[in-house]
């Protein structure tokens, strides 16, 4: 019996708003990286993460691996874009911390 090589095409999808997906799953690149980066294993990440399968996990490492330089550029620029984003809403949504203390001090006359 032989082994029958065939490419297999990384468990990688773009979502309608750009950002890429682990397998069937809605389970962020970037959070399937970060795990890997921070030591989790393959199967603590799938255990995290009950909407992964393990094989998807592994291989999407090792596209990370391989793409290293075309994985963190796109990393970055999720983590830019969070960035942006987080600046937008911090911009327009009032001090909520006045209004935290404020109830605070209603409830305890």
């Amino acid at each position: 019996m032989s082994l029958v090589f065939e490419p297999e095409t990384p468990p990688l999808w773009e979502d309608e708003t750009g950002a890429i997906r682990v397998g069937n799953s809605r389970v962020l690149l970037e959070t399937v990286i970060r795990a890997f980066q921070d030591g989790a294993s393959p199967e603590s990440i799938v255990h995290r993460y009950s909407t992964l399968y393990l094989s998807d996990v592994y291989n999407t490492i090792g596209y990370y691996l391989r793409h290293q330089d075309a994985v963190e550029a796109y990393l970055s620029q999720r983590e830019q874009l969070a960035n942006s984003v987080q600046q937008r809403l911090s911009n327009i949504q009032p001090d909520l911390s006045y209004i935290r203390s404020r109830l605070l001090s209603q409830q305890n006359p």
